[in-house]
């Protein structure tokens, strides 16, 4: 989140809080057979270490020509490794404000308000979100055309980074691992010139990976600004819009029929985020489930 009126609230509220608890213990890597043609890529990236706050660390892949890295992946591991309980994430730079003589992207730095009708109910057939505001678009959006660069790579629009971030087990709880990060700015000095003095923001971020359900999992989120979370490509968190940290959350039982799921088999999870608004980030994700497999990300 960003701009004055937004400093002047508490960081524990101006702050990204992402919870998700769902329950990893071991990681590996395969790639995405239905996917989509992949966008074009943007105009270089970074690689290297990226900032550290809190408990989490955050690490970037190197970056080839265009801003595509090979392969791009959303793990860590091999499908048949040891657990490394590591996320890597998808994130596109986007211009926040006026650089390089070009204006910032129309759908950053907007109004800030709830925007629950920005995606679809379902994930389309390239795994990505279905623009859902119309024509007009939504009070936060300004249409499909610029809502379908959000979470593809288009050049001279955005660059892409991958990023990675470790999970690790939380002392006091067993099984569950942890990431957090009360100052989670995960491409500082890379993508677009920073047109802030501190952090690099406006930018997108996503993840997918496959997860054995075996019953009783649940996910909680809490964070700002959007978030969007598909089990089995239905939409199962929408937290859309430019706002104060908010919590979703949902039960996987008590949603099963809803999600499409039964208990003993496979599904895949795709969580969609968006900064659109400076200053403040936290990043905190819980697990608990006994395996995930991360998926490629085109």
């Amino acid at each position: 989140m960003h701009n004055p009126p937004r400093l002047s609230r508490q960081r524990a509220v101006t702050a990204l809080l992402f919870v998700l608890t769902v329950g990893v213990s071991c990681a590996g890597v395969k790639t995405d057979q239905s996917a989509g043609t992949p966008g074009q890529g943007g105009q270089g990236s970074a690689g290297g270490q990226a900032g550290v706050g809190g408990h989490g660390g955050v690490s970037t892949g190197g970056g080839g020509q265009g801003g595509r890295p090979a392969p791009r992946d959303a793990g860590a591991s091999s499908s048949t490794g040891d657990c490394s309980h590591e996320l890597r994430l998808a994130v596109r730079d986007f211009r926040g404000g006026e650089q390089d003589g070009k204006p910032k992207h129309p759908d950053f730095e907007q109004a800030i308000t709830d925007d629950r009708g920005i995606v679809a109910a379902g994930l389309g057939p390239d795994s990505k979100p279905v623009y859902a505001g119309g024509p007009t678009g939504t009070p936060t959006t300004t249409g499909k055309d610029n809502f379908d660069q959000w979470y593809r790579d288009v050049d001279g629009i955005n660059i892409h980074i991958d990023v990675s971030i470790p999970l690790t087990p939380d002392p006091a709880r067993a099984g569950v691992f942890v990431y957090d990060n009360d100052a989670f700015f995960p491409i500082d000095k890379m993508g677009w010139p920073d047109p802030y003095a501190d952090h690099n923001h406006d930018y997108t971020a996503e993840m997918h990976f496959t997860f054995p359900y075996r019953g009783g999992e649940v996910f909680n989120f809490r964070g700002d600004d959007d978030v969007f979370v598909f089990i089995n490509g239905r939409l199962a968190i929408n937290l859309g819009g430019i706002h104060i940290a908010e919590t979703g959350s949902v039960d996987l039982d008590t949603r099963a029929t809803e999600l499409g799921i039964t208990p003993g088999s496979t599904y895949e999870m795709a969580v969609f985020y968006a900064d659109r608004h400076c200053c403040d980030s936290t990043f905190h994700i819980e697990t608990t489930l006994q395996c995930i497999t991360n998926v490629i990300i085109p």
